[in-house]
């Protein structure tokens, strides 16, 4: 398939050195990405994919490069990250939440605090989606896995 992501490269210089459980994090999003993903520009015809994406946090910004499997530099975006601030940070408040009440709620109020991480999360996909709006094409299972990347690099 053509649509798709085969390769990620995270860019952390600048970033704090991540904790483990954070590397970890990092590591099982890429992969579930790899494994499944949609991902399109909107000049496919002209640079068909799959892509090599690289991603990286600079000046405050997103940034997305793309090339494809000859190399060849695709696309470059830069995406503010003020749009992402606010679902970020209530993304992590919440999986503080989730966290804590593992270790110490019953099942059914996990699953409900669970359940408020999901919305979190999708929210941060769909934000995400907007923002790519134009740039590139993904579907939800996509932005979500991106979103999550996102956190991860944010969080170490």
């Amino acid at each position: 398939m053509t649509n798709r992501i085969y390769a990620i490269d995270l860019d952390d210089r600048g970033l704090a050195a991540p904790t483990a459980e954070i590397d970890q994090e990092r590591k099982v999003a890429i992969f579930d990405l790899l494994e499944d993903n949609s991902f399109a520009i909107p000049r496919a015809a002209e640079y068909p994919g799959p892509y090599h994406l690289g991603l990286a946090i600079r000046e405050g910004r997103l940034v997305f490069a793309i090339s494809n499997q000859a190399a060849q530099k695709v696309a470059e975006f830069h995406l503010s990250l003020g749009p992402f601030r606010q679902v970020v940070k209530d993304y992590f408040q919440i999986c503080e939440s989730y966290f804590e009440a593992v270790k110490r709620l019953p099942p059914s109020q996990i699953e409900a605090i669970d359940m408020a991480r999901r919305g979190i999360h999708n929210e941060g996909a769909r934000v995400l989606q907007e923002r790519l709006e134009g740039k590139a094409l993904v579907d939800s299972a996509t932005a979500r896995r991106l979103f999550t990347l996102i956190c991860v690099m944010h969080w170490g």
